[in-house]
Formats: structure tokens, sequence, C-alpha cells
């Protein structure tokens, strides 16, 4: 896959904005660290595929892994092309595909337009929204310390949560060497696309690990964590009820309201020991 981007580092992920802080002492003019947020045309073989609002960052890894989750390919060499066009309304991610994915796309073109948060707009039919997850691989065993710990370090991987506390976070913490890969964004399906694609992108093969995510779980990012093959996710929120049986049918442990003195297992306790 070769990669360009005509504008390297234009756009920043945060910017300062002015403020009048009030507080007991009274008010006075400030500066807050506010995270950026551009329209994203995700454009597969010169057809527009996804319009995202999305912070500016990590879109190669945003492309690749929206393809992946979206079910546009199943592997990043299928993409052929990827460049990175800033224009005046926005940013443009233009891919071109191999064959026959690109024939494929062709004849099941998908149109997914929606503001920041939004999950399912814009798909083409009912069953699109309960799409079938594959099933993700057994043998993973964690402990209940192994999440605590992942916990405690997860909050010095949020460079740009620490900087504008808005915006999401998903990353990978490997069991044998702490957090490998994490990525931000204003939107959690985002930060979880680009998560995937750079895992995907690695040339080194992903460690055995547990997928974190700072938002709530809602069914798509259960769908998206299977195809990334995560056989446990952790997140900081609740999940919702279709959540939980799209997890329970991947076969994916699924752990919500995670905080580092407990946390509620939702589908498969038995990859989690300790957990008394």
């Amino acid at each position: 896959m070769t990669l360009r981007q005509s504008s390297p580092g234009s756009l920043p992920a945060s910017l300062r904005a002015p403020v009048v802080r009030v507080s007991s002492h009274g008010a006075a003019l400030d500066h807050r660290e506010v995270p950026d947020e551009t329209a994203v045309a995700l454009v597969h073989d010169g057809s527009t595929t996804a319009v995202m609002m999305a912070t500016p960052s990590d879109l190669e890894d945003f492309a690749l892994g929206f393809s992946l989750t979206e079910g546009i390919i199943a592997d990043a060499s299928e993409i052929e092309n990827l460049e990175v066009v800033e224009t005046k309304l926005g940013i443009e991610v233009r891919m071109w595909l191999a064959r026959p994915r690109s024939e494929a796309l062709a004849s099941r073109r998908r149109y997914l337009a929606g503001p920041t948060g939004c999950g399912l707009c814009g798909i083409d039919s009912l069953s699109e929204a309960r799409r079938a997850s594959p099933k993700v691989a057994e043998g993973l065993q964690i402990s209940a310390i192994d999440i605590a710990a992942a916990l405690e370090a997860l909050p010095e991987r949020q460079t740009l949560g620490a900087a504008t506390r808005a915006v999401h976070a998903a990353g990978w913490w490997a069991l044998s060497g702490g957090f490998v890969c994490l990525r931000e964004d204003v939107g959690r399906h985002n930060a979880l696309d680009k998560l995937v694609g750079a895992l995907r992108a690695a040339h080194e093969p992903r460690p055995e690990g547990v997928l974190f995510l700072t938002s709530r779980v809602s069914v798509e990012m259960v769908q998206k964590a299977a195809v990334l093959g995560a056989q446990v996710l952790v997140a900081v929120s609740a999940p919702t009820a279709l959540a939980i049986r799209t997890a329970d049918e991947a076969a994916i442990t699924l752990v919500g309201v995670a905080r580092r003195d407990g946390f509620e297992i939702f589908t498969r306790p038995d990859r989690i020991s300790g957990r008394a």
C-alpha cells in the first residue's frame, strides 16, 4: 500500500481556544486546549463511501480501519494506494482497491454520513444493522489484576484526552508489555477504527492482549472489536443490551463499568481469573 499526504501536519489535532474562566474567585481570561474536528471523506475508487466528523490525525489508520471493520476489505494489502488530500471543505482520504475488492464494492455501495457519535447512519438495510460478527479465537486468560494495571496505565497514554478532556480513546494492552498502541478521536467509532487500522498495518504480529475503550459500548463497537479479533473488550462505561447479545454471539468477553477497584463482566467470564 502506497501512502501519500498532500499537506502533512497542516491540521493539528487540537487548538488553543480563548475562554473566560469563572470560579468562586471571579472571572479571568484564559485559554483551553480543544480538539479539532473536521469533515473527513473516505473515498474508495473515486466514490465517497463515508463522510465522518473526525479529529484530523492518524487518518491513514482511520481509513484502513474503517475499510476493514465495514467489510470493504479483508486485508490491508487490498488497498493498493492511499492519499490524504486537504481541501477547503475538509479532508479526503482517497483509496484505490485491488480486484476483486474493487468490483465487490461497486456492486454493494454503502453511504454512511453522520455527526460525531453516530454509528449506523445511512446504512441501506435492517439486515446490515444486525450483520453477523465473526467469532473470535479462544485461549486468552487474564486476571482482574491485569485489568486494574491497564486501567492504571491508560490515562498517561491519553495525551490528547489529557489536554482537551473531550476525546475518546481506544487502546490495545499487551499482556507482555502494556499498551502497545492507542488512538484518540472526538468520535468513539473513529478512535476504534484508527486503532484497528494501526494494528493491522503493523508489520509485526499483534501481541496477545485486551481492547480498552474509554466510551460506552454499543453494538457497532462490538462488531468492530470482533473484526479486530479481540477476545476481551474492556470499557469504562456500560454496554447496551444489543451489544451484550452481539458480544455473546461473537464469543467476546465483554467487561464494562471498569474502574481500578472493580468492573462488571457481561459475557464470557471464564477468560478472567481472580474475579473475587
